[in-house]
């Protein structure tokens, strides 16, 4: 039996060094199992007390990006949805974008008048009979979670703006709904208060096996900061010209240039790109079949 050992979360808990947890973390990024297992016994005989999450992250990102870059751009989502401030911005673009392929029809930064003041609103967001308000809550720091103070905060700003929306010709019969995403994690109060008052709750993990990691994942939709081919200054150039996907980027090639990328290194560029939206197209694809 392995010896249990300390290792210190983003959160600044401690906990004890899961391998389990890291096996699957690394088979989310697609990788052959073969793969998946070499790094895993590798990390492990590497763990001592006293580490940190975030060292053992780099450790496999670092050993994953030697043998398969766009393995490794997978496993980095989360790291790359923080890599999208710091405005917060890019993020609500990419949640307007991910609702959009599932059917809905978005507007991102919208000014909405409430009942007794004006709402600066992320993403409203329709389908059918549904109607969303959705605010979107961005961190740079993965050890910052949304407490209750922010669904309670979007709560309000939402009862606000319904009670315009039910004056509005064609809303008498509609669903109107608030929603808070974020690129982390709610808090158990959070949670708790938000599902109590019918509040639309995304996170990193969240609803579970829903969460954005699993949408963005069978979407195919990959912010493009999760390419391991690009250096962080020309993903912020990217981010300046208003893309925040791969799959815009695969679009818009001509964007590589425009931003000062040569030639050379264009092919691997979108080559992972369209690597990265494969699973979107073969989902689509069987579906067309």
């Amino acid at each position: 039996m392995a010896k249990k050992v300390q290792i210190k979360k983003y959160s600044g808990e401690w906990a004890d060094f899961d391998i389990n947890k890291l096996i699957n973390s690394l088979r989310r990024s697609q990788a052959s199992e073969e793969l998946v297992q070499e790094i895993a016994d590798k990390i492990q005989r590497k763990v001592v007390a006293g580490m940190t999450t975030k060292e053992i992250y780099r450790m496999a990102f670092k050993m994953l990006k030697s043998k398969s870059r766009v393995s490794a751009s997978k496993y980095k989502l989360k790291k790359a949805l923080m890599e999208l401030g710091p405005t917060g911005f890019p993020f609500e673009k990419v949640v307007g974008k991910i609702m959009q392929q599932e059917g809905f029809i978005t507007k991102v930064g919208v000014i909405v008048q409430g009942n007794c003041v004006q709402h600066e609103v992320d993403v409203i967001a329709q389908k059918d009979n549904t109607h969303y308000m959705i605010e979107c809550k961005y961190h740079s720091d993965q050890g910052k979670f949304c407490n209750v103070k922010i669904p309670l905060y979007i709560q309000s700003r939402f009862l606000d703006v319904e009670k315009q929306w039910e004056h509005q010709k064609g809303h008498e019969t509609k669903f109107h709904q608030g929603g808070v995403y974020t690129n982390t994690r709610f808090t158990s109060d959070a949670i708790q208060y938000g599902n109590c008052v019918g509040l639309l709750l995304t996170s990193w993990d969240y609803p579970r096996g829903n969460g954005l990691k699993e949408r963005i994942d069978k979407s195919g939709l990959h912010p493009l900061t999760a390419l391991t081919t690009l250096t962080k200054a020309e993903k912020t150039k990217l981010l300046d010209t208003g893309i925040v996907l791969c799959k815009e980027l695969i679009e818009k090639p001509s964007l590589l240039t425009e931003i000062g990328i040569g030639k050379e290194r264009h092919k691997k560029i979108l080559e992972d790109s369209e690597e990265l939206c494969t699973t979107h197209l073969n989902s689509t694809n069987k579906k067309i079949k």
